[in-house]
């Protein structure tokens, strides 16, 4: 697996360059817990990377996943990725969420892009984010209200993390590319 290919697989099917930057996102968080976990970083980073890349054109379950992941059976992927892919989806039950690489990418994709929200009402961006200020905006219903508190919560549950630590870690491998995302302190401003 190439990782430029599959890069410009996203940008083939995405023309959104937030939910590029969203994939970017849940690429580092799931390379960072691929390096914590021991695992294949550069399968993690792909996983990562792809999870989202056919929801553009197909945002309707069960479509989203299930295009993108003929797609990626066409061009060779491995089933490990594409299953992963496939099981970031609650709709599917034939694809439960059974090893850490499914559920790392569940526990960070939601995560990931309720963290940019936060993000990007900060003056200095991503920079100094706690966990416990993300924790805050929780609670605010009306705060970034398409995405699902009780995923990122179940999420860490089922990846055997304690919360705050899981919010923490993928802010922190957020922090680490930043600039690419956006969300440094220039572009927050």
């Amino acid at each position: 697996m190439d990782r430029q290919a599959a890069w410009e697989l996203v940008c083939q099917y995405t023309a959104s360059d937030s939910l590029r930057k969203h994939m970017l996102a849940v690429e580092a968080a799931m390379r960072a817990y691929a390096r914590r976990f021991g695992a294949d970083e550069h399968t993690w980073g792909i996983v990562g990377l792809l999870h989202d890349f056919d929801y553009q054109r197909w945002p309707n379950p069960p479509d989203h996943p299930l295009k993108g992941a003929a797609i990626l059976t066409e061009q060779g992927y491995p089933a490990e990725v594409i299953y992963a892919i496939k099981s970031h989806a609650d709709y599917l039950a034939d694809c439960p969420r059974v090893s850490p690489l499914d559920k790392t990418l569940y526990a960070c994709d939601e995560l990931a892009g309720f963290i940019t929200a936060v993000a990007k009402v900060r003056p200095e961006g991503i920079h100094g984010l706690k966990a416990s200020s993300v924790k805050k905006k929780f609670k605010q219903k009306t705060f970034a209200a398409a995405v699902r508190r009780e995923d990122i919560i179940a999420g860490a549950a089922d990846l055997g993390v304690d919360l705050d630590e899981h919010i923490q870690f993928v802010i922190d491998a957020m922090t680490a590319i930043a600039a690419d995302l956006d969300l440094d302190s220039a572009a927050a401003n």
